[in-house]
């Protein structure tokens, strides 16, 4: 017995059938059936999908999430990405950025930019497509699929591009709201779109209590 299965499971049914040949087919087919797992790799675009999950009124338990995903098969990694403020003392997306780095995912972040508009006012530039697209042409080689949470348009040539390695792509956003929050052409280009609402009963914050553990996205939210 082999992991819960026995030969009889896919040993040939004939005697015609047991040549060398369909041993190897049938040794083959237990190899696969007990490798079946795929390997997973998330993708956040942490800024996009925090903006995703506000408008549906709901803030994301990256715990929850984790596990969601963990259930899903064998998850190789799980990426945040997000710019930070670094001449400030204290940031509202510090405690969350610390929490993801101890508890399973590697955290990317980048310095915002400053920089004055044509108008003369002060804007701030912290974009982290570049790295998300490095990121995940690098570790396509070593994956089955790749979920991206982001709904920017930007990243369906990227898509397109891991979809070329043989890497199946999930995009997660929401059309739910309006206008959508997701471009309609890296919808078109993800094998699959999953709806954010519909993971809402799986990976939202539930309500919060001062012993709950520290896995969310709120503004005010403290590290336990």
């Amino acid at each position: 017995m082999i992991l819960g299965y026995t030969a009889s499971s896919f040993a040939p049914t004939n005697r015609d059938n047991c040549e060398p040949r369909s041993l190897y087919n049938f040794w083959i087919k237990v190899f696969k059936t007990m490798s079946s797992d795929k390997q997973i790799a998330l993708f956040i675009d942490g800024v996009n999908l925090y903006a995703t999950a506000k408008t549906l009124g709901f803030d994301i338990d990256y715990k929850r999430l984790l596990k969601e995903f963990q259930s899903r098969g064998v998850l190789l990694r799980a990426y945040y990405y997000t710019a930070v403020i670094e001449d400030q003392e204290y940031t509202s997306i510090r405690p969350l950025i610390d929490w993801l780095d101890y508890n399973g995912y590697t955290v990317v972040t980048k310095a915002t930019k400053e920089f004055m508009d044509a108008s003369g006012r002060r804007k701030v530039k912290g974009n982290m497509d570049i790295e998300l697209a490095v990121d995940a042409m690098e570790l396509a080689a070593q994956v089955d699929q790749i979920v991206l949470f982001s709904g920017n348009g930007d990243f369906r040539s990227l898509v397109e591009a891991v979809q070329r390695r043989g890497i199946r792509v999930t995009v997660v956003s929401t059309i739910s709201s309006q206008p959508p929050m997701i471009a309609d052409e890296l919808r078109r280009q993800a094998d699959v779109f999953t709806d954010l609402i519909e993971l809402r009963p799986l990976i939202a914050r539930e309500i919060p209590t001062r012993s709950a553990d520290f896995a969310d996205g709120r503004d005010d939210a403290r590290p336990m």
